[in-house]
């Protein structure tokens, strides 16, 4: 029982030890390209203000729309949602902003509620200020526009 022990000992220390040695893992390139498994590289600048263009178009059906103006330092948690003192009901005609659509009003039971629903409460959830950022990855991506253009031509993909 004593050898037992002492052995268990032993391994134990000996995982202890060496856990503080960390061995040189490259990690995959994701989006940010770089570092180990074990090494945590700085982030890149955050893309720039929102580019003055108005409003912009959707490229497919259902697509949640762009935010055209600057969110930095607004307060959107479970107290407090800024996005709504603007873009609510009640609010939105008087200050010229669209109103919510009537889907963020639909819980997951298809009830429609007088308050914004709870799975539709964070906004940045789905909705992103337009920049002028590079994408990080490459895309053929066509709007639907372009595709329905493509099938009356006859054209292939």
């Amino acid at each position: 029982m004593i050898r037992l022990l002492i052995l268990l000992f032993t391994a134990s220390l000996t995982l202890v030890i060496q856990a503080d040695e960390r061995p040189y893992v490259p990690a995959p390139d994701g989006l940010r390209a770089g570092g180990t498994l074990f090494e945590t590289l700085p982030a890149p600048p955050i893309a720039g203000e929102p580019r003055a263009s108005g409003r912009e178009v959707r490229n497919y059906p259902e697509q949640p729309p762009v935010i055209p103006h600057s969110i930095r330092n607004y307060q959107v948690d479970s107290r407090f949602n800024r996005c709504m003192v603007c873009h609510s009901r009640d609010t939105a005609p008087a200050a010229g902003a669209p109103m919510v659509s009537i889907t963020h009003y639909v819980d997951r039971h298809g009830q429609t509620r007088a308050a914004v629903s709870p799975r539709r409460y964070f906004c940045t959830q789905c909705h992103v200020p337009q920049t002028d950022a590079e994408p990080l990855v490459q895309s053929n991506f066509q709007s639907i526009d372009q595709l329905l253009q493509r099938d009356r031509q006859g054209g292939q993909p």
